[in-house]
């Protein structure tokens, strides 16, 4: 198992917008992406999280160079975001 963790700066007046990109491409996400398991959104009062669970670290990686994520997702949040994203890839051993 692998675990894309993405944290994003977003002022607590635009998290209603980035919960509904988070419920848009839930779906897609889970039935299109190679090795897809989970995915599950994390709001602390700092910032929000997106946990995306794999079955491996190589499928993590390649979601990241995904179409769905560099245009679908990338590009709804882009506006929605007060700093860049930090990126981890996580492997559960």
């Amino acid at each position: 198992m692998a675990y894309l963790q993405i944290t994003l700066k977003i002022a607590a007046s635009k998290r209603a917008a980035a919960a509904g990109v988070y419920r848009q491409y839930k779906t897609p996400f889970l039935e299109t992406i190679a090795g897809a398991k989970s995915k599950e959104l994390l709001v602390r009062e700092a910032d929000v999280q997106v946990l995306h669970g794999f079955d491996s670290v190589e499928h993590a990686q390649a979601y990241l160079e995904s179409a769905l994520f560099t245009t679908d997702v990338v590009g709804a949040l882009g506006p929605l975001l007060d700093d860049v994203p930090e990126v981890r890839v996580y492997e559960a051993v």
